[in-house]
């Protein structure tokens, strides 16, 4: 070779828009989202709606007014409408719930330069924000429509991960019932069915890598062995399933390298446990990947492959 060329990155270069990505994350979050309405009413398709369209809108307009080049087509804010919703119970008032998706997009994504530049998942910062503001509303389960052995009426209830931390363990839903969804809890995290089949969708469409799910939800099971827990309940409860596929696999806000994201798999799930057994909250999920979204520039930098001449300085 007479010459070496040399070019500024990216080096690789990938046919797949951030419209595409975006669209097959909506496409694998749609079985959750019909499984919502199923389980708790055309409500839930309420929130859903008013959570996308605020997101949307004001994403519009805040780079009308900032004079920046809108980026709406990129679908960036309808994934982040539908993943504030699925954190939400169908019990919120919708004007709580149009707050938070402004929140989500003005103060977590665009103040921050908008798509790729945010530091933290908009969803789950909004969520905790919303949780801090509204407490009251934020924690107001209903039961589901119906359960695997029957019709049920829409009445005030608890989480299973509440129900275990009182120590109401005869109160809690069946696994079967786990599994499908029937039971109390955000509308779209209860069915662990509708969220596995979407995560798998997203893996093998190479939208995301099996690293941090797999080492998120496999903490969580290992930790709760390890502590003498019900294990299936642990990974079936709370929002375990819909973070570890879908918020803890941001692209912007975790690392970028296969060990990195092992790493901040391995730290949500620790934290994840932590919370859940020792902590004030029964859930843990929303406040470990934010912690580990503060931590990714770290864990990208102590991660990161060395460079083939990296040695040579010292020779």
């Amino acid at each position: 070779m007479n010459r070496l060329l040399s070019a500024v990155s990216p080096h690789f270069h990938s046919r797949r828009t951030t419209q595409q990505i975006m669209l097959d994350v909506i496409i694998a979050l749609v079985p959750a989202a019909v499984m919502s309405v199923v389980i708790f009413g055309y409500r839930s398709a309420m929130v859903i709606a008013t959570c996308v369209s605020v997101c949307v809108l004001s994403e519009f307009l805040f780079e009308k007014l900032c004079k920046r080049e809108v980026t709406v087509s990129d679908l960036s804010a309808v994934v982040t409408g539908l993943l504030l919703a699925f954190n939400l119970p169908v019990t919120i008032p919708l004007w709580q719930a149009a707050f938070g998706s402004v929140v989500a997009i003005i103060v977590v994504k665009q103040l921050f330069g908008g798509i790729g530049q945010n530091f933290a998942n908009p969803a789950i910062t909004a969520r905790i924000i919303m949780m801090t503001a509204f407490s009251g509303t934020m924690t107001n389960w209903v039961s589901p429509n119906f359960t695997t052995s029957g019709a049920a009426d829409a009445v005030s209830t608890a989480t299973p991960l509440t129900l275990i931390t009182k120590g109401e363990l005869n109160s809690l839903p069946s696994y079967l019932d786990m599994f499908f969804g029937f039971r109390g809890g955000c509308l779209g995290e209860t069915c662990v069915l509708a969220l596995l089949l979407g995560g798998l969708y997203l893996i093998v469409r190479g939208v995301i890598s099996w690293h941090t799910p797999v080492a998120f939800i496999g903490t969580v099971a290992v930790m709760s062995l390890i502590c003498g827990k019900d294990v299936p309940y642990q990974l079936m409860a709370g929002g375990l399933m819909l973070g570890a596929f879908f918020m803890a696999t941001d692209y912007s806000s975790t690392p970028p390298n296969k060990l990195g994201k092992i790493v901040f798999g391995v730290g949500c799930g620790l934290i994840t446990i932590l919370i859940r057994f020792w902590g004030n909250f029964p859930e843990g999920v929303s406040f470990s990947i934010l912690l580990m979204n503060i931590l990714t520039p770290y864990i990208t930098k102590l991660t990161r492959p060395k460079p083939l001449t990296g040695g040579a300085d010292k020779l």
